[in-house]
């Protein structure tokens, strides 16, 4: 081999080992509030935007950290960006004064709780309902562990929201302190459900048969029967988000994986999270 081949093998593997090191660069993911996560690395941050670049390219995108969530760092840091609410213009149609419910002290509201297929972005109202109705029964039945706060009854609060034009697409625009005003309450519990659907197969042998045995005793000859079983299932793969306020204040904030890929599974997190959240006082 003459010593062009050899300087050519050498850049090559060269190559090849840095691009093995470039693809298995850990990423950071800026998490949206419409449940979009965005795998990139983070180049600036700022107290109205986000720049970041996408893999492989070096041109930087700008975001607005009104639509950011949380981002979670390569390092393992994560960061969490709360909902501020924007000065209105005279202008501004928008503008209008929040209409005020008569406050109620040591009041807790469940929101509508957002239930979206985080790879198709879709969302179901059934599912958002059925969610919020989930945790506002399990607020009941815990009201023991929460004194002395009340649950606010789930028709008042979606009655309230209904006037104020206010449902479960819409819930994450409206900041904290209108939700309050709105609702007449001092507490708020907001979650989301985020997942994906995964599909798999499992296959199962089982082996069967007769033994027959030779005149002499001595050889044993053995016909098997081996039969095949396939099933398909299907993996729910969960993501809940857990946000607890007071009197305008984010008091409390988790995420939360399931341990099992069951459909159901979303409602053991909220479970847990609640039991762990500081207005429930073990007894």
């Amino acid at each position: 081999m003459n010593s062009k081949k050899v300087i050519t093998a050498i850049l090559l593997l060269f190559v090849s080992v840095l691009s093995f090191a470039q693809g298995g660069k850990k990423l950071d993911k800026i998490i949206k509030r419409d449940y979009q996560i965005i795998e990139c690395t983070i180049a600036k941050i700022s107290d109205k935007t986000v720049d970041y670049s996408l893999p492989g390219e070096t041109l930087q995108i700008e975001l607005d950290v009104s639509q950011i969530a949380r981002i979670d760092f390569a390092s393992g840091r994560s960061q969490a960006f709360a909902v501020t609410a924007t000065t209105p213009t005279n202008n501004d149609s928008a503008a209008q004064a929040v209409a005020s419910a008569e406050m109620k002290p040591n009041t807790i509201a469940v929101l509508p709780i957002p239930y979206i297929n985080s790879g198709t972005l879709e969302t179901s109202e059934e599912m958002a309902k059925f969610a919020q109705n989930d945790l506002y029964n399990k607020l009941l039945d815990k009201s023991a562990n929460l004194f002395p706060l009340t649950v606010q009854d789930l028709r008042v609060t979606n009655s309230l929201l209904h006037k104020a034009g206010i449902d479960y697409k819409n819930i994450d625009e409206t900041p904290i302190e209108d939700l309050q005003k709105i609702l007449g309450v001092d507490n708020i519990l907001a979650a989301k459900v985020s997942y994906t659907i995964t599909e798999g197969s499992t296959a199962s042998t089982y082996n069967s048969g007769s033994a027959k045995v030779s005149d002499n005793n001595k050889k044993v000859k053995t016909s098997d029967i081996s039969t095949t079983n396939s099933s398909n299932l299907t993996y729910y793969n969960y993501m809940v988000y857990f946000d607890m306020y007071k009197n305008g204040t984010k008091i409390y904030s988790q995420t939360r994986k399931p341990f099992l890929n069951i459909k159901d599974s979303w409602m053991d997190s909220i479970t847990y999270l609640l039991k762990r959240s500081p207005i429930y006082v073990k007894k």
